[in-house]
C-alpha cells in the first residue's frame, strides 16, 4: 500500500491585477415587470452612475440592480514552519 502525505498550502485569494473590474446597473423599477433597461459594462463605476443618473431623468425610475465583477488569483502564501 502506498501511503500519501498532502500537506495544507494556504492560498491568499487576491484581485487579479491583469484584468480590468466590470461594473453594471439595470433598471428593476415597475410595478408589474421591471424596466429591464441595462447600462452595459464599463471599468470604471462613473459612466454607470452617469447612466442611472440619465435614466431617472428621462424615466423616473429610482429603482438599480448593481453589479461588479472583478477576476481573482489563488495565490500560495508563503509558508513559516519546518518541514
Amino acid at each position: 500500500m502506498t501511503r500519501r502525505v498532502f500537506r495544507y498550502v494556504p492560498f491568499s485569494v487576491e484581485q487579479d491585477a491583469t484584468a480590468e473590474p466590470e461594473y453594471e446597473a439595470r433598471c428593476v423599477s415597475g410595478d408589474e415587470t421591471e424596466c429591464g433597461v441595462e447600462s452595459g459594462a464599463y471599468n470604471d463605476p462613473g459612466p454607470v452612475e452617469e447612466w442611472q443618473r440619465r435614466h431617472t431623468q428621462e424615466t423616473g425610475h429610482r429603482r438599480y440592480r448593481r453589479n461588479f465583477g472583478d477576476y481573482a488569483v489563488l495565490r500560495p502564501m508563503a509558508y513559516g514552519g519546518a518541514s
